[in-house]
């Protein structure tokens, strides 16, 4: 885990925000789910040795999803479909938005923070998405690993994404889900919160002097529909979950 002592720790001028965990509940079980209906250990099979966590990072680093379906076919022609579903249903692989992240980020831009999105995404999903997702457009700048043919938690992302924004490591905070990639900001000198629920980052951020102990949803109306073509209500969970927080598992297929 990342450490969080808050007793000497300067407020940031910039925060760093992880997508998939953070804000969107990612998981492609969430789409398998529906197409293996019952059939779990068979799912799990096909997610650990088809459609695999190392398959999946090459489209994190900016190949072309169409392709990689279509060699992947060519190989395993039995699960042709299932393969094809990876491509054409992708977003059903979001189980929904995680509201109390979508809150944070308006106070903190009303409160003239900058902030950034870094994420593991392909490059098509992450076009697609910012136009699905009304939120992404807050952030002042992206880092995307689809974009940049780098993935976290390789330290280049990191130093790359830093030299882009002109950011002076001491001086961000850097909030994902994955203790990993934590790690390795902090390796670089970047302080970083694993995120837990939102409820726990509101509380991490306070002590860090971000939110100047609210406590409340100045923003509302920024996140009163945060995906387009549903409203969901501010300080309710919506589809994430009734923590506020996607239920994903720990497991290397699940990146952001």
């Amino acid at each position: 885990m990342c450490p969080n002592d808050q007793s000497h720790v300067r407020v940031p001028k910039t925060v760093l925000w992880d997508l998939g965990g953070v804000f969107l509940d990612w998981d492609p079980r969430h789409l398998y789910r529906k197409l293996f209906r019952d059939d779990v250990g068979a799912m799990e099979d096909f997610l650990a040795n088809i459609c695999t966590p190392a398959w999946h990072i090459e489209q994190d680093k900016g190949r072309n999803i169409a392709e990689a379906c279509a060699e992947l076919r060519a190989v395993h022609p039995e699960y042709a479909e299932l393969i094809n579903a990876w491509r054409e249903r992708g977003e059903e692989m979001i189980g929904g938005v995680i509201t109390g992240s979508i809150e944070l980020l308006a106070e903190l831009k009303a409160a003239g923070v900058t902030c950034y999105a870094l994420s593991n995404m392909e490059r098509e999903n992450w076009e697609s998405r910012r136009e699905i997702y009304d939120f992404l457009s807050w952030f002042d700048g992206y880092f995307i690993s689809g974009c940049e043919g780098v993935v976290k938690p390789d330290p280049r992302y990191f130093e790359l994404a830093l030299e882009r924004f002109d950011l002076v490591p001491s001086e961000s905070l850097f909030i994902d889900d994955r203790a990993q990639n934590c790690k390795v900001a902090t390796d670089l000198g970047i302080p970083a919160i694993v995120f837990v629920s939102p409820e726990a980052l509101r509380d991490q951020l306070n002590a860090r002097g971000l939110l100047g102990d609210s406590g409340g949803h100045p923003a509302e109306d920024l996140v009163e529909d945060p995906r387009s073509g549903g409203e969901i209500e501010p300080g309710k969970a919506g589809p994430a979950g009734p923590e506020g927080r996607a239920a994903v598992q720990d497991d290397p297929g699940v990146v952001g």
